[in-house]
């Protein structure tokens, strides 16, 4: 049990769908669980059926290709 307080989500990161499944069940819905590091779209439903409330994909940001439209003066 958590005796420190003020716990409102558990992150999960870097963990495999088994550890994940694991953790949740250990974890039995006493507070939020959420799932992050190395998770792809291709590994997305994996972590979704681990029975998380949270899934963090950073492939979603890490492919960005970024644009500038500064308008300062050349």
């Amino acid at each position: 049990m958590l005796a420190v307080g003020g716990i409102d989500r558990i992150m999960l990161d870097n963990f495999t769908p088994a550890q994940t499944e694991i953790a949740v069940k250990l974890i039995n819905k006493k507070y939020e669980v959420e799932s992050s590091g190395g998770i792809t779209l291709d590994t997305l439903k994996n972590y979704a059926n681990c029975g998380v409330d949270f899934i963090s994909v950073g492939a979603l940001t890490h492919s960005v290709k970024s644009l500038d439209i500064s308008l300062k003066a050349m």
